[in-house]
């Protein structure tokens, strides 16, 4: 059969497990929904399993997804907010919310912002915006409820058409989103069903309400106890998170009914000073895979000895520190869980007999060590560090280095050149992710360059941080870098100091260069925003399976 009757469609099947391929590619699927009627209905339902996280700047599927919703009210309360209906009203060609398989409470909520932003507010009259213009308190409320509203009817849709979800991210962040938050938590208690038969529940409890103490205490309770209520009634909960002050939550695990389900735990920013029964409830979990301690508070030894009492193992998977007092307890805890570790950090603070004594543990008891963020180096560390890099690199594949920013000009320097003149020849033959923040001297920037020369870097980043007069990187980076292909992508930001104070007054990102930016494609090499390409560690933890 030729080529040309098959993407006629003569062979749907064979289109289909072609089309999956490009998944995540959304505009190849956005040509493909062109081609014809038949890979138009094979590409629509995998654009449209979860558009709330496609990233776009066109919002119009909400929408879209409004017209599926059986509700006078809604329609009553458009015309109190002045919202023109037609906007609701415009034929679909297939149901939409059936084909969604995926969502995120929290993405919903930040598209909802988004397309209000874009494309609400230019419906609104003449007359609606001047009388905003003259009463912008009364006007933000009408806009909060209006958000508001948007944000239930929009979950009134998707119970109402019964959409069968795989997964479901409870994501509660930000205080001041508490009411949507307990509208979806009300909406899906209320609905037990639309949840009932899900393959994976995520729960990431942020700061809200508990971290806000002026929040109305009757909220507090109704939140805690409804997230209790979720907790307590699931069978296929997998992730759960915890940061900030919605620890207290951790004991309706002991009630819950995920013991062989649950299979990841995230602390991010708690205190475990008041923590009991930790090895009861660590315990009974049967199928919990991993662990992710980021940046918490009270490590010490009555926290550390609950683990050490646990008769299985501690899956500890992420260790990133801030608050350590004593190398004792984190030595318990490594000789513990060493194994099991992949993500490791530490941010700045601590004295050099600590990091010294912090680094020889990771190397005697962590030898997986994927992801390594080093912040802060003292003159003394510094050849420790490449020894680290060097007993860990065959697991290696994220780094990220920071000399301290707080130091001055010249120091900074010194500590950097150091780095550059010994780094290339440490790194492994290939990395998926590589950020360097130093302030950088092009002389030794080229001993980098050729040293590191047989490593290929999926994502490099650099942020130079140096005086407005120092010369340009971006030529070695065209000369090691965009000539001989050896990266993916790449974000490089300069920022410049007025003096060794270090008064910040300028930074530059290649980004916004767009000849440049031209240049590099030529070479298949995509120029980043830095921040978009940025590693933030909470995000990286959170998004791990």
């Amino acid at each position: 059969m030729s080529c040309s009757k098959i993407l006629l469609g003569d062979l749907p099947e064979l289109v289909y497990e072609i089309i999956k391929y490009f998944k995540n590619d959304y505009s190849t699927l956005y040509s493909c929904i062109l081609v014809n009627g038949l890979w138009c209905r094979l590409a629509i339902p995998l654009l449209w399993e979860d558009p709330f996280s496609i990233p776009t700047k066109n919002y119009n599927f909400i929408t879209i997804y409004l017209h599926n919703l059986n509700d006078n009210d809604f329609k009553t309360k458009l015309n109190e907010y002045k919202i023109k209906n037609y906007l609701f009203n415009s034929n679909t060609l297939f149901n939409y919310p059936n084909f969604i398989k995926s969502l995120n409470t929290w993405k919903i909520i930040s598209s909802i912002e988004k397309w209000v932003s874009s494309t609400i507010f230019r419906t609104l009259t003449t007359e609606r915006r001047l009388s905003s213009f003259f009463l912008q308190d009364s006007f933000s409320r009408s806009e909060f409820d209006f958000k508001r509203l948007i944000n239930r009817s929009l979950f009134k849709t998707f119970i109402e058409n019964e959409v069968k979800l795989n997964t479901l991210i409870i994501e509660i962040i930000s205080y001041i989103y508490h009411d949507y938050f307990n509208d979806i938590l009300e909406l899906i208690l209320q609905n037990p069903n639309f949840i009932h038969n899900i393959k994976n529940l995520k729960l990431y409890v942020g700061d809200t309400p508990f971290y806000y103490p002026f929040r109305d205490n009757n909220e507090n309770t109704l939140t805690k106890k409804s997230l209790s209520q979720i907790i307590n009634s699931q069978k296929n909960l997998k992730k759960i998170l915890f940061s900030y002050n919605s620890l207290p939550l951790y004991q309706s695990i002991l009630n819950s009914n995920c013991s062989n389900t649950l299979n990841t735990i995230i602390f991010y920013y708690v205190n475990f000073k008041s923590m009991v029964n930790l090895n009861i409830i660590f315990e009974q979990l049967n199928v919990l895979e991993s662990i992710h301690i980021i940046y918490c508070y009270s490590l010490n030894t009555h926290f550390i000895q609950q683990i050490i009492n646990l008769t299985k193992p501690f899956k500890l998977k992420s260790l990133f520190i801030n608050e350590i007092s004593r190398v004792e307890p984190l030595q318990l805890l490594l000789k513990k869980s060493g194994d099991y570790l992949e993500n490791f950090g530490f941010g700045f603070g601590y004295d050099l007999l600590f990091k010294r004594q912090l680094f020889k543990l990771i190397m005697e008891y962590c030898k997986k060590i994927s992801f390594f963020d080093l912040y802060g180096f003292e003159d003394q560390i510094i050849y420790l560090s490449f020894d680290l890099i060097e007993n860990i690199k065959q697991n290696l594949n994220y780094l990220s280095i920071n000399v301290c920013e707080n130091l001055l000009l010249s120091d900074g320097i010194r500590r950097s050149s150091i780095i550059l003149q010994n780094l290339g020849q440490t790194l492994p033959f290939n990395l998926e992710y590589l950020s360097l923040t130093l302030n950088i001297n092009v002389s030794d920037f080229e001993i980098f360059l050729k040293n590191s020369q047989n490593t290929f870097i999926k994502k490099l980043l650099i942020n130079n941080k140096m005086r407005e007069d120092s010369d340009d990187i971006l030529p070695y980076i065209k000369e090691y870098i965009m000539k001989k292909k050896r990266v993916n992508y790449l974000a490089i930001m300069d920022t410049f100091f007025e003096n060794t104070a270090e008064v910040i007054y300028k930074s530059k990102d290649l980004f916004s260069l767009k000849d440049e930016v031209k240049e590099f494609k030529l070479y298949n090499i995509k120029i980043q925003y830095y921040y978009d390409l940025f590693i933030k560690v909470y995000e990286f933890i959170k998004e791990m399976d």
